[in-house]
Formats: structure tokens, C-alpha cells, sequence
């Protein structure tokens, strides 16, 4: 088994603890089911954000979908002029036997400008999203 690197971004409309957290569940609940990731082959995660963002740590989102027992790390990216704000990047890594073409890496919202080459996503349904992520988090409180 191989560890691979998962890739996913996506923008908030504003620095605030619950646009924060939507976010970054939003983004890891869809790798999650995109990838059939089981969070005890998840190695480690590092969460990114832009200078803009501080209300929360991003990883708190993974917490909340289960990851109670995956080390997580939360820092900033460095500021680059012109680059995307309000961004949350996240690196997962996964031992898995996927080959590192048939990995889908996340990329969602205003996000998918920073790799439109990876942000081709079969459509999805955001509400049902929702839904599972709200079991989810159920599920890591029990």
C-alpha cells in the first residue's frame, strides 16, 4: 500500500467560524465520497488558509465528519500577490492501493481556478451532500 497525496480547496464567502467549517466539510465530505476514503487509512491532513482567514482551524471540520484519531494540522499559506483570497487548501495523506491517476482531487467553489485541469467533478447534489454530512457528524458525536 502506497501513501498518496489528496489535494482540495475552496473558497468562503467571509471569515467567520461557520463559513469556515462549511467549507472545509463541504470540501472533505466530497473527497471523502469521491475517493472511498476510510478515515483509518487517512495518515494525516494538513489544512491551509489564506491570511484572510482566522476565525477557525479548518481542521476542526475533519474532527466533526469523525477524523478523531487523525493528526491534523492547521497553518497559512504564504501571501502571494494577486492570489486567490478567502481560500482553504487541504492535503490528505492516504495509504491506499488507488493509483495516482484515479485519485480525484477536490476542488470546488472559486477554488477551481487554481487547477481547472483537476476541478472536473461529476455534478453534485448539495443538499443531499448536506444531509450525509449532518449523519456524519451525528455519528463522530456518539
Amino acid at each position: 500500500m502506497q501513501c498518496r497525496g489528496v489535494r482540495g480547496a475552496t473558497t468562503v464567502e467571509a471569515n467567520t467560524r461557520e463559513e469556515i467549517l462549511h467549507g472545509a466539510r463541504q470540501m472533505l465530505a466530497l473527497m471523502i465520497r469521491c475517493n472511498q476514503m476510510d478515515p483509518a487509512d487517512v495518515a494525516s491532513a494538513v489544512f491551509s488558509t489564506t491570511s484572510d482567514l482566522n476565525a477557525e482551524f479548518p481542521a476542526l471540520a475533519a474532527r466533526q465528519l469523525g477524523w478523531l484519531d487523525v493528526p491534523l494540522l492547521c497553518t497559512h499559506e504564504i501571501e502571494v500577490p494577486g492570489s486567490l483570497r478567502k481560500c482553504v487548501r487541504v492535503l490528505v495523506h492516504w495509504n491506499t492501493t488507488t493509483p495516482q491517476d484515479q485519485i480525484q482531487h477536490i476542488y470546488i467553489k472559486e477554488a477551481m481556478k487554481l487547477r481547472p485541469d483537476l476541478s472536473v467533478l461529476p455534478p453534485v447534489d448539495f443538499d443531499e451532500l448536506e444531509s450525509w454530512i449532518a449523519e456524519q457528524m451525528v455519528s463522530a458525536k456518539e
